[in-house]
């Protein structure tokens, strides 16, 4: 089905059209068109073009809204104030859009973009042979509904796990691991993510142990850094244990997540390796970087030190080494090159947005980047403690991710089982749905914050039945969704010709603006914006609940019809929404 016009859009155009014909001479002018609290819409163009053509607003409004076509779209419109329009809907319009949405599915009337490109998106970003601790949380979350959201807009995504999975720290390892060959054997056939973890945990601890208090095995340590850098087999092979046991371990946080972590999308520092000295080597050439103490660099005139002294981005060190500059860029000519991408999204912490800036000018002067290649880092805050300090252990140590989701599924499943005797469910159900939940939850509480903000890590409230919580929108949810259980013969069908209460209007004028937010949130990979239009319908759909009988007073059958045809048009908006936020919405709570 083709894309369902909306009520936006369709004012737009017949106030666009009464501009010109009240103001030939003007050409085409912006009604700016928004939402209103005190109509339907409201214009607020009139005042440029009234300046422009050196009119009178009010006289000038008034010819407008003489050249409006009104009737089937527009029911009223009135001049407001020195030259505003306040338009009002007719019912009929509400309710014939949402059936052209109702009747398209899954996509609810949402249109594919016009021009689609390919986007890579680098996000959840965990280190080989390390624990996942909270900080590792919003990247992937973040990360993930930026990914559904372009998806479903058409995008054509690249996912991209820059996994840290290189650097000097597994020289140690790995000649340990040679020497202790058995280490990281499964004796007993598969291990959970956290018996992996355990065995990556305890044999660190054993490799520093012995780095720190013998100098012979410092030594072989260290060379076994350079016969990694060197590709020498033994030692690759003991490297791709580390990132083997590390994956098993990644793979079931995620997995507790919900989120889907492809293989093949997991491409770590490891995986530009063969591209770094043609990366420096272009960028010498090309004279972006010179050469400063030995060093390759690139300097900028807008980063200074302290000092007043210029900090160059530093792509090669003055020993030879290459920094994370270096990957960094020859990513960038893989995902540009051979990943044919038009954009480039970083979900990286806040913290290293000088790096990126750097990079990204770097890529610029390159001739990597450019007008039609553009990147961004989408960069986001940091999780904080109920006291607003940053999240720690009572004893002052980085929360272990896995710890805050298990607590988080733990109190979402005694929120579910203190309601699952009135609703009947199943222990299987109270435990799935406790998980559902608790991860939404987590999740939620992320993603309804604007990414670049720090926010508060507060399990009460983010389990709580009120406020701006995932269990809100998923009870107003199971909440429409058992109507039908009750509704018996009567189905969802539209009435157009019904005259609408005032909760029903705004309930489907809210409805109608679902495609216009996910255009907004896309384009400017905000999906905080996809949550508080979720917020705000599972609210109207709450006032029309509790004005607007659908089985009990039993209304008039076309208008039970009208208002379950409603119901189910919020249960699927939500649903969608939620999932493209990667939060699940249980049929019964």
């Amino acid at each position: 089905m083709a894309s369902v016009t909306s009520l936006t859009a369709s004012v737009h155009q017949r106030l666009a059209d009464a501009f010109s014909a009240a103001l030939p001479e003007a050409g085409s002018a912006d009604p700016l068109l928004r939402r209103s609290d005190r109509a339907d819409f409201q214009a607020n163009g009139i005042l440029a073009l009234a300046k422009k053509a050196k009119a009178n607003p009010r006289e000038l409004a008034t010819q407008v809204v003489a050249a409006v076509e009104s009737g089937e779209v527009i029911q009223d419109i009135e001049v407001s104030g020195p030259g505003f329009l306040n338009i009002t809907i007719t019912d009929r319009a509400i309710v014939a859009n949402l059936a052209e949405r109702y009747a398209d599915g899954e996509r609810l009337g949402v249109p594919l973009a016009e021009n689609p490109g390919t986007t890579v998106i680098d996000y959840a970003q965990p280190n080989v042979a390390k624990e996942m601790h909270v900080g590792h949380l919003r990247s992937a979350v973040i990360g993930d509904a930026v990914v559904q959201i372009l998806e479903f807009t058409g995008e054509s995504v690249v996912r991209r796990h820059h996994i840290g999975d290189w650097g000097t720290q597994f020289g140690m390892l790995i000649q340990y691991l040679i020497e202790h060959p058995h280490e990281l054997d499964h004796k007993g056939g598969e291990v959970s993510g956290e018996e992996a973890m355990s065995n990556l945990n305890r044999l660190y601890k054993a490799a520093r142990t012995v780095f720190d208090s013998d100098e012979e095995f410092k030594t072989r340590a260290r060379r076994r850094v350079v016969d990694l850098q060197a590709g020498e087999p033994e030692t690759l092979a003991m490297w791709q244990k580390f990132v083997d046991e590390s994956k098993i371990y990644f793979y079931s946080v995620f997995d507790k997540l919900d989120m889907e972590i492809r293989d093949p999308d997991v491409v770590g520092e490891s995986g530009y390796n063969d591209m770094l000295d043609e990366t420096c080597r272009l960028l010498e050439e090309s004279g972006v970087a010179v050469r400063s103490d030995g060093a390759l660099c690139v300097f900028f005139d807008d980063v200074k030190g302290p000092d007043g002294n210029p900090v160059p981005l530093i792509v090669k060190k003055s020993d030879g080494g290459y920094g994370y500059a270096a990957t960094d860029l020859s990513a960038i000519r893989d995902r540009v090159f051979n990943l044919k991408a038009d954009s480039l999204i970083y979900v990286v912490d806040a913290r290293q947005s000088l790096h990126f800036k750097m990079v990204f000018e770097t890529a610029r002067r390159a001739g990597w980047l450019n007008d039609d290649v553009n990147a961004h880092q989408l960069a986001f805050g940091t999780v904080l403690g109920k006291d607003g300090k940053p999240f720690k252990t009572r004893e002052g140590e980085t929360v272990r991710l896995v710890d805050l989701l298990d607590e988080a599924i733990d109190r979402a499943t005694a929120v579910v089982r203190e309601k699952a005797e009135k609703v009947g469910l199943s222990e299987r159900e109270i435990e799935e749905n406790g998980r559902y939940v608790g991860i939404g939850a987590v999740k939620y509480a992320d993603l309804s914050t604007s990414a670049v903000r720090d926010y508060k890590f507060d399990l009460d409230q983010m389990v709580s039945l009120n406020g701006d919580t995932s269990v809100y929108l998923q009870y107003a949810y199971a909440r429409i969704r058992s109507i039908f259980g009750k509704a018996g013969d009567r189905t969802p069908v539209a009435h157009p010709e019904l005259e609408l209460a005032p909760a029903e209007r705004a309930l489907g004028l809210h409805l109608d603006r679902f495609g216009e937010t996910l255009e907004e949130v896309a384009a400017e990979y905000a999906p905080h914006k996809l949550a508080a239009y979720l917020y705000q319908l599972a609210s109207l759909y709450t006032t029309f609940y509790d004005q607007c009988p659908v089985i009990k007073p039993a209304p008039a059958q076309e208008v039970a019809e009208n208002r379950l045809f409603l119901c189910d048009l919020t249960a699927r908006t939500l649903h969608q929404g939620m999932t493209l936020l990667g939060i699940r919405t249980p049929e019964r709570l």
